[in-house]
């Protein structure tokens, strides 16, 4: 969607008409968006209840003061309340930013203010996205950070759960890769604990996908599939490799936090495998933005709105999201490791 009204007209933009723009404006960043791992769940209140049984972890909705109470807590369950995170992003419309384009009236060309407009909304969308990324890529993991790499909460300890690491030891040559894998696809099928799936993927650093590859167990299996499983001329054959069940994936995804430093999405000579195809493992849940018009409605992904200053000298751009990613199975996704 392109915004195509001039923002001072009849007030600007609404909170829906900009939270609707900014939603279908395309995320270019964001591999597990591709992949398609965690669907989205808009709640109502701005904290969720998490309860863990046997494993699992499912959602209970926090509701207002003075309404009914959730089920207490049972034996061999155990119950946490979390916030969800909220982010905000704003960014400014100022005279330069539109200074020396052609004046307002003229139509052979769209309007210069809405052209900014719009390409801001678009970099605002897109830090939104990489944040989101990096927020999900953790919670994959376990655990859920914030943009300055804080850790806001660690699913295993919050619920006395251990996680699964499998080592690989490619520096060893005779390190059977193949029982590698085995142990780790059985200990995905092992947690599905109920769920359902349709293959495991595993997303690995650079590290370990060349010492993957490079191992005298697996280095004619890749040599074979670079040749015959696509058109190697044309495709980068570095990306993937499916070998005795798992797609590996190299990831060399990297953020910059909000402290200015630098960090990988998957660590040096690590990799996370996980199953695809599951109904209701990986959710984002998404709070209602921080206003008094958007209370207790259900929340969406992201939400933008614009004001005017009274004097006509900007016109401020906010965005904000308040996103939760969960694992709802953490020992469903297998840390893989390479340790010499």
């Amino acid at each position: 969607m392109t915004l195509v009204r001039n923002p001072f007209d009849a007030g600007g933009y609404s909170l829906a008409e900009m939270t609707q723009a900014i939603n279908i404006l395309p995320n270019l960043y964001t591999r597990l968006g591709q992949i398609g791992l965690f669907r989205f769940e808009g709640v109502s209140q701005r904290s969720v209840i998490i309860e863990q049984y046997e494993g699992v972890l499912n959602l209970l909705p926090s509701v207002p003061l003075g309404g009914p109470a959730t089920v207490g807590t049972r034996e061999g369950r155990s119950m946490r309340s979390f916030a969800l995170p909220w982010i905000p992003h704003d960014d400014v419309i100022l005279p330069g930013d539109i200074q020396g384009q052609p004046a307002l009236g003229v139509f052979d060309r769209a309007d210069p203010l809405v052209e900014v407009m719009n390409r801001k909304l678009q970099l605002m969308r897109r830090k939104h996205a990489q944040t989101r990324e990096y927020m999900e890529m953790n919670a994959l993991r376990g655990i859920v950070k914030d943009g300055s790499g804080t850790t806001l909460y660690n699913y295993f300890t919050e619920f006395g759960l251990a996680q699964i690491s499998v080592d690989f030891l490619l520096g060893t040559a005779g390190t059977n890769v193949q029982g590698k894998v085995r142990e780790v696809l059985r200990a995905v099928e092992d947690n599905l604990l109920g769920e359902a799936m349709s293959s495991v993927h595993a997303l690995v650093s650079r590290e370990f996908f060349d010492k993957l590859i490079a191992h005298p167990k697996t280095e004619e299996a890749y040599k074979f599939y670079a040749a015959t499983g696509a058109q190697p001329l044309r495709e980068d054959m570095r990306r993937n490799f499916p070998f005795a069940g798992i797609v590996f994936e190299e990831y060399s995804g990297t953020v910059t936090l909000s402290t200015k430093a630098t960090e990988r999405l998957v660590p040096a000579s690590e990799g996370i495998a996980f199953p695809l195809g599951t109904m209701d493992t990986f959710t984002t849940y998404g709070g209602p933005a921080n206003l008094l018009e958007a209370a207790n409605t259900m929340g969406l992904p992201l939400y933008a709105r614009q004001h005017l200053d009274e004097k006509g000298r900007w016109i401020d751009l906010m965005t904000e999201a308040s996103i939760l990613p969960v694992n709802k199975r953490p020992r469903i996704a297998i840390r893989l490791q390479t340790s010499n």
